[in-house]
């Protein structure tokens, strides 16, 4: 219902700022930076400096104008394209040992030949997700005022706007609610029928019309573009707002509604796709028919509950900022920070803010009833990255994987749900793929997807990686481990695996010079050779990184079947074919070697370090179990960075922090957290990848750096992958005193850490299923036993002396 009864009910959570105790009025008493708050002193110029807020599908980016707001929209399924048939290269199959032979000959040009006329895949409606309209508010005001102040509470997950025009307060909140589905903004002042704007929807790149219906201001259109697919296909867009006033008049034009005099408003945004069903215009109306009859605040209330219930489970101190820094606002701290990113420059408070918002942007853009995962873009979208060549998809070559790095150790495991759901729409449309393209069983994908499951390549050079599918499957194993959920792993994760471990054996060859099996023809990503002759390649076989995935593959499954007592037929044929994978090896300069054979680098400046995975996700290359191996991991990255105009990105500054974390060299992971922070995130600390880079001609946003970043600040300071709990693993020297709580380890434990001076106080161990676990603090370590929901409390003394011998060292 509409009608008065509703609107009186909403009415009765109040509507001044004298009997609004939960407004912002309370809020802005307290001193600046004793909250997780990103803060500014004037309205944001560019995409990259607007606040984000988001339901998990559902984003708004609030830019806080004064004479305009505009909140620019976005939606995690307004996708172009349609699902499609027959993407697989007939011509892959029939040509696939012709290419393997010209490899193992020699040959590089006829291989590579080979490689680009017959494997790239036909994405003839591929499509992207798309931008929409922006909610606009043009307020009948002038423009003077004081005391401006725009900030975005990360606790809360409220954006706030608040300035002074004469005696009279202005304060807008914003957020985006995920119980009720809505995106939300409030208007008061605290001066009677003070509050006049025009409400309407901004310029379109969709094509579409605005209604008014009844009292609602409709958006209604279709996602096409014809630059990702045929532009006639996408999902059908609606996007309704309702104003719900205290006084004043309401007043609809033929695209607009003004209104006038009022004391408060609210104005609630529903959207809704076709990809939800075939009826989205039903969909939005049901939202906001529900939403009026709820009092403000309440509906206020239940969202931060909501949020707060994920967001509060880990809380970050590494120190306290001068107070000088901490009186400055985000943007000009960060410029701060950038200035002297290079000379040991520090601000941990403002780092701290950094680890908390990549969380909170997993919270805001991945839910577990979200219907996709988190894209390039999370579920924001600047209108860039869909109107070039790499679309604003889920990029599986390391993209995506880094979306959801901090979900398990940073205490947000069922944020992964919708990244789950998506693997099984690839896993069921890459069995055609594998069946068609390469005659196996089981499943593969390679470079990237979209929400109805591509599977088959993309472009050469960057679009054939094949191990792809076992990249992004680590992450249903993260869950599995981090949580101890065997049920998860029996009833989710070892069907996927065990279908791309049938894919893989029958998939896979052998090389003819020693025996090794390889994979092939594949690339490593997005990286280029080359060859004897001195011709450029990317297709290759035995590339290093398809090694390390197929050989976690392989050790997944064969746990995996002893933990359930399943396949040990199955188990021993892995268990023989992974002794046949190809050693690490390290090449001419002391570098881990790319390819199977030494070539030298096309573009010794590439962004990408693939055989890196090696060392993270995976722990395979360690410093204490292969110092050599984790040496020649270092040579590579120095001979990139080392490079003439190497070329930096925010996902891959992200990487050298949890390198640098796993090579134990806590300084290192600072200085490039640092690098990160400074020189790849926006005023509103959102990541970008630099302009210059991958085709990119401005600085575009990508989600990767800000969620990847906060993984590695989790990596410096809790580590267990090697099999046991590692306190403060890579702690630097910027951060002598500080704690943390509520990080996740392996084997379903939850770790709060204390520590002074650089050294351990105390930690706390709590276990959610019980067990035993290791737990070691520099060269000591000590073996805990706890029941389910048992706590314990260590100490330094708590921990003796340990000897722990590498595989190098014993062989």
């Amino acid at each position: 219902m509409t009608g008065k009864t509703s609107r009186r009910a909403f009415l009765q959570g109040g509507v001044a700022l004298a009997t609004l105790p939960h407004l912002p009025a309370a809020l802005l008493a307290q001193p600046l930076g004793t909250r997780d708050e990103l803060w500014y002193n004037q309205p944001a110029q560019q995409w990259l400096g607007a606040l984000p807020v988001g339901n998990g599908f559902l984003g708004g980016m609030v830019f806080g104008g004064i004479q305009t707001e505009r909140i620019a929209l976005s939606e995690s399924t307004a996708w172009s394209g349609a699902p499609s048939t027959d993407e697989v290269n007939p011509g892959a199959l029939p040509h696939l040992q012709q290419m393997r032979q010209y490899f193992f000959d020699g040959k590089y040009e006829e291989f590579q030949q080979l490689c680009s006329k017959y494997l790239p895949g036909h994405a003839k409606n591929f499509g992207t997700n798309l931008p929409l309209p922006e909610v606009q508010f043009a307020f009948d005001e002038g423009v003077s005022i004081s005391e401006y102040r725009r900030s975005l509470d990360l606790d809360t997950a409220i954006a706030t706007v608040r300035y002074r025009r004469g005696n009279a307060t202005y304060i807008r909140e914003v957020f985006a609610s995920h119980p009720d589905r809505i995106l939300t903004v409030r208007l008061t002042c605290n001066k009677p029928r003070s509050i006049s704007f025009r409400l309407s929807f901004g310029k379109s790149t969709l094509p579409g019309s605005v209604v008014i219906v009844h009292d609602t201001l409709v958006f209604q259109g279709h996602a096409y573009e014809p630059m990702h697919s045929s532009g006639r296909d996408g999902v059908a867009v609606h996007i309704h707002a309702r104003a719900v006033t205290d006084g004043g008049t309401v007043t609809p034009s033929t695209d607009a509604i003004d209104i006038h005099g009022a004391t408060s408003v609210t104005v609630f945004v529903a959207i809704s796709t076709s990809f939800h069903g075939p009826d989205p215009a039903s969909l939005c109306q049901q939202r906001l028919d529900h939403v009026v009859t709820i009092p403000f605040a309440k509906l206020r209330q239940s969202h931060v509950a909501d949020h707060q219930s994920l967001y509060r489970r880990v809380s970050l101190d590494l120190g306290e900022s001068s107070a000088a820094s901490r009186q400055l606002p985000t943007d000009e701290r960060r410029k701060a920070l950038e200035r002297g990113a290079d000379q040991a420059s520090n601000d941990p408070q403002l780092l701290a803010l950094f680890f908390q918002y990549g969380r909170y942007l997993t919270i805001a853009g991945s839910r577990v009833d979200s219907p996709l995962p988190l894209a390039l873009q999370g579920i924001w979208n600047d209108g860039l990255a869909s109107s070039m060549g790499w679309t604003d998809d889920f990029h599986l070559d390391i993209n995506t994987q880094q979306n959801y790095w901090p979900a398990e150790v940073c205490n947000l495991s069922e944020c992964q749900t919708p990244l789950f759901a998506l693997i099984d729409v690839m896993r069921e449309a890459g069995r055609i793929t594998a069946r068609q393209m390469y005659d196996t069983p089981g499943w593969v994908v390679h470079t990237v997807t979209n929400p109805w499951g591509y599977t088959a390549p993309g472009g050469i050079g960057w679009g054939i990686f094949v191990t792809a599918g076992i990249w992004i499957v680590l992450q249903m194993w993260d869950h599995y481990t981090f949580n101890a959920d065997v049920e998860f792993l029996r009833t989710r994760a070892y069907p996927v695996l065990r279908e791309a471990a049938l894919f893989f054996l029958a998939y896979m060859v052998p090389e003819p010079k020693h025996g090794w099996l390889v994979t092939g023809p594949s690339d490593s990503p997005e990286n280029w050779y080359k060859t004897l002759s001195g011709a450029r390649a990317a297709e290759s076989m035995g590339n290093t990184v398809d090694r390390v995935f197929v050989h976690a593959l392989y050790t997944m499954c064969i746990q995996a079947s002893h933990t359930l007592s399943l396949d040990e037929d199955l188990r021993q044929r892995i268990e023989s074919a992974r002794d046949k994978l190809p050693p690490f090896q390290v090449g001419r300069h002391g570098q881990l070697q790319e390819w199977l054979e030494d070539f030298e680098d096309a573009e010794p400046n590439h962004r990408h370090t693939s055989p890196l995975v090696s060392v993270y996700p995976e722990h395979q290359i360690s410093p204490r179990t292969t110092p050599a191996l984790s040496h020649a991991a270092e040579v590579l990255i120095q001979r990139r960075m080392n490079a003439p105009n190497w070329e930096q990105s925010e996902w891959g500054r992200a990487n050298l922090v949890v390198y640098y974390a796993r090579f134990l060299k806590g300084d290192d992971a600072h200085k490039y957290l640092l690098g990160l922070f400074a020189k790849a995130a926006g005023d509103n600390l959102l990541t970008f990848s630099s302009a210059g880079i991958a085709g990119a001609d401005q600085n575009i946003f990508a989600l990767d750096g800000n969620t990847a970043g906060a993984a590695g600040i989790a990596e410096m300071l809790l580590q267990s992958q090697a099999g046991y709990i590692e306190l403060l693993p890579a702690l630097p020297r910027a951060w002598p005193t500080g704690s943390v709580r509520g990080l996740c380890a392996r084997g379903g434990f939850v770790v709060d850490i204390a520590w002074r001076s650089g050294k351990l106080v105390a930690a706390t161990i709590h276990s959610k299923r019980g067990g035993d676990t290791p737990v070691r603090y520099v060269e000591c370590i000590t073996t805990i036993h706890l029941s389910a929901g048992e706590s314990r409390r260590l100490r330094p003394s708590d921990f003796h002396k340990a000897v722990i011998e590498t595989p190098e060292a014993r062989s």
